[in-house]
């Protein structure tokens, strides 16, 4: 008999405040409902605890700045740990699939962390990837991101990698946060088609919904051939949820997850406290472990438009047109401290909504055709003035951009304040502060 882990994490003491629609809540009603539902007391569910995540295996894929004590970071660990927990028990054959039930969120937060930005400071999918990959040899990761939402942050992580398959079905960045999650938002010079945005328009049902996976997000998946697949599982494509406009409901969730096969799924955003999360959590365990979720029915029914059938059909047809006609447009520079080698320039200007400020970051990528290529950020937070650079050595770096990671240490090291290193190759991160190394981290694993 195939198992499903599950782990539960209400953050009990972590609040962006009473009324917030981001509060505990938001599990607490899931797990009543499970219970009550005798889910738990299936043969095949196995419940785990959790742990505090190790601050190493968030550094190694997001660079927290100007340092991870200046942070509040204690829950976002645990929804963290919950994540690995679930990771851990997969790679030991423990279970064949498994459903986090955390909060905080994470996928809005990105390769550098100022702060929370979209209820989220760490992100719990990009650290587990990055986990797997750096302890149990994983290669190729898929990550299909289910939130009404653009998994914006994901992508930032994952820009550059061409191991990581990125997907984002969401509402239209036009009309909901972040305002981003386009079609020609396609990866980096190494890693480009790695990254797919499917922005929706509002009133997209079940039958859209179910039809772009079979139609343009399965086939992608199949193509890339990843070891793993990673469901960010938000549920505010629901009907009922407050911050969106989508027509998703709960049995079409668990129809969703039916067809993406996670290997793990892990809970992002879904704001309908009472109306949805319940039953749309318990569908998607339920279609995770195998069982019929046909009579998970939520008592309220949709009384928005459903966008659906030629309309919707058309709608996608013509968004994938926009999606094969982007091109790739590099602008390469050349400063005098980058190492030998061609580099990809870009700019990006992000706002943080829950603090209400922006960072400035100025991004160079080393192209290469045998690796993801040394990245280098320069980041600023525009409401402090306060710096930041973050040097990447990528999972299985050829020697040349390996050398260019240690080239680019020795000198900013020397320049600037605040220096994260991230060697994925070596599984170290090394953080230095006014020219000397003030902590060193490595894989306790």
């Amino acid at each position: 008999m195939k198992k499903t882990g599950i782990i539960f994490f209400p953050a009990f003491d972590w609040s962006l405040g009473e009324t917030h629609p981001e509060r505990e809540e938001r599990l607490l009603y899931t797990q009543e409902q499970i219970f009550e539902e005798g889910v738990m007391d299936l043969p095949q569910i196995k419940q785990y605890t959790p742990v505090i995540g190790d601050l190493f295996d968030v550094l190694r894929t997001q660079a927290i700045f100007p340092g991870p004590e200046e942070h509040s970071l204690e829950a976002h660990l645990v929804a963290v740990g919950c994540s690995l927990v679930l990771g851990k028990a997969l790679m030991a054959r423990e279970i064949d699939n498994g459903f986090a039930l955390v909060r905080p969120p994470g996928h809005h937060s990105g390769t550098i962390v100022w702060g929370n930005r979209g209820f989220c400071t760490l992100n719990n999918e990009a650290i587990l990837v990055n986990h797997l990959r750096a302890n149990y040899g994983i290669k190729k990761v898929a990550i299909i991101d289910t939130d009404v939402h653009h998994g914006d942050g994901t992508q930032d992580i994952f820009y550059h990698d061409p191991n990581v398959l990125c997907i984002s079905i969401h509402q239209d960045g036009r009309t909901l946060y972040p305002g981003t999650g386009f079609t020609d938002e396609k990866g980096g010079p190494n890693a480009w088609e790695t990254i797919l945005n499917i922005p929706l328009v509002p009133g997209v049902g079940d039958e859209g919904f179910l039809y772009t996976l079979e139609n343009w997000v399965l086939p992608r998946v199949q193509e890339f051939k990843p070891d793993l697949i990673i469901n960010s599982a938000g549920q505010d494509n629901h009907f009922t949820d407050p911050l969106a406009s989508m027509n998703v409901s709960a049995q079409g969730y668990g129809r969703i997850t039916e067809l993406i096969r996670p290997d793990l799924a892990v809970l992002e955003g879904g704001y309908s406290i009472q109306g949805a999360l319940p039953y749309v959590n318990l569908a998607i365990l339920l279609a995770l472990a195998g069982e019929d979720y046909s009579g998970v029915i939520e008592p309220q029914k949709i009384k928005r438009q459903v966008v659906g059938g030629e309309v919707f059909r058309s709608y996608l047809k013509n968004l994938k047109k926009q999606h094969d006609m982007t091109k790739p447009a590099w602008d390469y520079r050349k400063e005098k401290f980058l190492p030998q080698g061609n580099w990809v320039y870009r700019e990006k200007s992000i706002f943080y909504d829950t603090e209400y400020f922006q960072e400035y970051r100025q991004e160079y990528i080393r192209e290469c055709e045998h690796c993801g290529g040394t990245v280098l950020i320069i980041t600023q937070n525009l409401q402090t003035y306060r710096r930041g650079v973050l040097i990447r050595i990528p999972f299985e770096a050829c020697p040349a951009c390996c050398q260019a990671g240690y080239d680019l240490l020795e000198f900013f090291k020397a320049k600037e304040k605040i220096v994260l290193m991230q060697n994925q190759l070596k599984n170290e991160v090394h953080f230095w502060k006014d020219s000397r190394e003030v902590r060193s981290f490595e894989s306790k694993n």
